[in-house]
């Protein structure tokens, strides 16, 4: 993560897929800011790490007949977004590295924080 400039916006994702229709939003608010110019970056922590593990994301559907979150998350990707995680989280899920869809940089909290806690914003999800 970059630690010379602060973020502007930090989501800490929290949520997972217990309830899926708070998902869209996180992705939409952080996909808007970053294609206002905005330094974005979207934190995966807790039951939040299962929907980087493969194929959870794309068959989650937070409206019957709608987009999955893969596809939001692709959407907030695609406007420069950054996604890291927690790598605590991966064994709290019965996780490792090697079930995640895609790499991704994996940090503890204690290693997240001092940037986590410099952005301009922090929202929680």
């Amino acid at each position: 993560m970059n630690t010379q400039k602060a973020l502007d916006l930090v989501i800490i994702l929290v949520t997972g897929r217990e309830n899926p229709k708070r998902l869209p939003s996180a992705f939409f608010l952080a996909a808007t800011a970053a294609a206002s110019e905005q330094d974005v970056l979207l934190y995966f922590t807790g039951p939040a790490m299962e929907l980087l593990k493969k194929g959870v994301a794309e068959s989650l559907f937070p409206l019957a007949g709608g987009k999955s979150v893969a596809e939001f998350m692709k959407l907030a990707e695609d406007n420069g977004v950054r996604i890291i995680g927690c790598a605590q989280s991966l064994e709290l899920n019965g996780m490792t590295a090697a079930d995640l869809s895609k790499p991704i940089p994996l940090l503890t909290p204690s290693g997240a924080l001092p940037s986590l806690a410099r952005a301009g914003r922090v929202l929680t999800w």
